[in-house]
């Protein structure tokens, strides 16, 4: 209950109350994506969101349903953000081509974000517990400091677990602040 409603509370104060409606499907979203992560750090589980389809087909519909509120209320305004204010004539075709770019890579960049940071921990974790296992009848000393790194490791990536989580949902709230 204190975290949904600090969570919302958060996310949800620069967005005007058109975005309000938005805040069960983000908070969803967001216990949605701290459970998956979270049971993916159990041992002999599988982590669905170290898969990139499964993190796009997050990404790209959200992402895409705020460009098309933009479009729909206030396309002048959506629009406007591909030529920033005071550009040189020169460079406004440049300009609008580069925004254009970076608009649609914005899901990739949402999706890619999630699967490589919860990737890499878990190799990390795999790699460092595959070394403290072949240490420990070798040279037991350096086999316990791995294992503390690698409890210290798994902290880490509790905390990854759920700071990604809410990275993704923001910048999906920073997206709909922007078309709201």
């Amino acid at each position: 209950g204190w975290f949904i409603n600090r969570f919302t509370q958060q996310i949800f104060q620069p967005i005007n109350s058109e975005g309000h409606k938005w805040a069960a499907i983000l908070t969803s979203l967001m216990l949605f994506l701290i459970s998956l992560n979270m049971l993916g750090l159990l041992p002999y589980t599988f982590t669905p969101t170290t898969q990139l389809s499964l993190n796009m087909a997050f990404a790209v519909p959200l992402w895409l349903a705020t460009v098309i509120i933009g479009m729909r209320n206030q396309p002048t305004h959506a629009l406007g953000h591909l030529l920033p204010e005071g550009t040189p004539t020169l460079l406004i075709p440049v300009l609008i081509v580069i925004e254009t770019i970076s608009l649609f890579i914005r899901p990739l960049a949402l999706g890619v974000r999630l699967t490589a940071n919860l990737t890499a921990g878990h190799l990390l974790i795999q790699l460092i517990a595959t070394a403290a296992f072949v240490l420990l009848p070798l040279m037991s000393t350096i086999a316990i400091l791995t294992s503390v790194l690698l409890f210290l490791l798994t902290l880490l990536e509790i905390a990854v677990a759920m700071i990604q989580a809410y990275v993704f949902v923001l910048l999906l709230s920073l997206y709909l602040q922007e078309n709201v």
